[in-house]
């Protein structure tokens, strides 16, 4: 079933939500692919790109990150601030209501990381953006959906494309789908169409990519990539159990190499007193 996932979409979405009822999309935990790969990083600032309610944004503030976190829905953030102020960390958050296809940061951020969010732009391109506003010497960490091509168990497809592009949005926002951590989070866009999906359908292929796809947009100059890999799990949602196919890629800038010295300029010759 097609859906114009534009910004009216995803605010009536979340309005009709569950209001965060135990194992709702509200009320989960962070995703396990955040966990295992930035655990161990010592914190700074970081960029959540489509957080949705909020929970990996939460999950960095408690480990000490000053987080901003941009998504298009206010209604969902207006749910991920509750969220972090019940859990104590509402300082370290920054909530920011942006079209990500479009919105520009004002600064760099140490971390920069994103889980299943689908631009109203080309997936790879709205990677290439992320990779921007990454810090020297920062991380990029990129959760996604795996495109079919690299599926082992393709299951059915989504039906065919009902228009020129994809949406950008957390889930997909069609009640059936369940995210990868059990959310179904909305980032949408205030334009273009999406792609709705029943439990055991395949996102839409141009909102998936393979690792070796994001990795390649990555300047091996620039970039040192530690994880690129392509992962099957299997998760018990409310309607049974669901295989989620994923890709997860984490990348950290180079350092800029130090600046030459510049060279000292030669001192003028004193001057000779005159002779006596």
């Amino acid at each position: 079933m097609a859906h114009d996932f534009d910004k009216a979409y995803w605010e009536q979405h979340w309005r009709q939500g569950d209001g965060g009822r135990p194992g709702s999309m509200s009320s989960k935990p962070p995703n396990p692919y955040l966990m295992r790969e930035i655990g161990a990083l010592a914190p700074g600032t970081a960029l959540d790109a489509g957080c949705g309610a909020g929970a990996e944004a939460i999950w960095l503030a408690s480990q000490g990150w000053q987080v901003t976190a941009a998504d298009i829905s206010s209604e969902a953030l207006t749910r991920a601030a509750e969220r972090a102020a019940a859990s104590g960390v509402s300082e370290r958050l920054t909530w920011i209501e942006a079209d990500l296809s479009r919105w520009v940061p004002q600064t760099r951020f140490d971390l920069v990381t994103t889980h299943y969010a689908h631009p109203a732009m080309p997936q790879l391109e709205f990677y290439d953006r992320l990779a921007e506003w990454v810090a020297p010497a920062g991380t990029l960490l990129i959760v996604g959906h795996l495109h079919p091509s690299a599926d082992p168990d393709p299951g059915p497809g989504p039906g065919p494309d009902p228009g020129p592009g994809p949406d950008q949005g957390r889930g997909h926002g069609d009640p059936g789908h369940e995210r990868g951590d059990g959310h179904e989070q909305g980032h949408g866009h205030d334009r273009g169409h999406g792609h709705g999906h029943q439990v055991g359908e395949r996102p839409p292929a141009e909102a998936s990519a393979t690792a070796a796809a994001i990795t390649a947009r990555l300047d091996e100059t620039e970039w040192e990539i530690l994880t690129a890999e392509e992962s099957q799990r299997t998760l018990t949602g409310p309607r049974g159990e669901i295989t989620l196919n994923d890709v997860v890629v984490r990348a950290i800038r180079r350092p800029q190499p130090p600046s030459p010295p510049r060279p000292a300029r030669p001192r003028p010759p004193h001057p000779t007193p005159p002779q006596r």
